[in-house]
């Protein structure tokens, strides 16, 4: 192996162990989404409510041309309606539907290294321990990485099929 080879090899090494994590803020709790699973940052808007649905469903939305289940995150959390301000919402896909979590805001894509995650403290609050693939300690803050199926998951069993 020449050394460029080598060289190219430990640089591809080296990105592999990083990923870029979109960040959202929900009840003043820092979460990160990995950027793989994001595919829209948007304003709901029109969203029309499905009677009978999980109290975490918002409704449904059109969102350029694909209906889109909202999920309302501060329900999901259990935590208090936002006062004011205009929510966000993040796109992702999970099971080839399309969601949008309804958050308070949407932060910036911060590339954090593999290595540095840990598991979910102890001391985590359960709400997001249940929905938490992880923690990755930064300065004064912790983020506490999304798991979309752990979140989604246990929203949306599959139908039991009669026996």
């Amino acid at each position: 192996m020449s050394v460029l080879e080598h060289k190219l090899s430990d640089d591809q090494g080296a990105a592999s162990d990083m990923i870029q994590y979109v960040t959202v803020v929900i009840g003043g709790q820092l979460f990160g989404l990995p950027i793989s699973q994001v595919h829209d940052v948007f304003v709901p808007e029109s969203v029309t409510r499905v009677p009978m649905s999980a109290p975490e469903v918002a409704g449904v939305l059109n969102l350029r041309g694909r209906i889109v289940t909202a999920i309302n995150m501060r329900r999901r959390l259990h935590l208090p309606p936002l006062k004011d301000g205009q929510m966000m919402a993040v796109g992702i896909e999970y099971k080839h539907e399309s969601y949008g979590l309804v958050i308070d805001t949407v932060g910036e894509v911060l590339t954090l290294s593999q290595a540095s995650a840990e598991a979910n403290p102890s001391n985590l609050d359960r709400r997001w321990a249940e929905i938490s693939g992880g923690v990755h300690r930064l300065d004064g803050q912790l983020m506490v990485i999304l798991d979309v199926d752990r979140l989604l998951g246990s929203m949306f069993t599959e139908p039991q099929v009669a026996a």
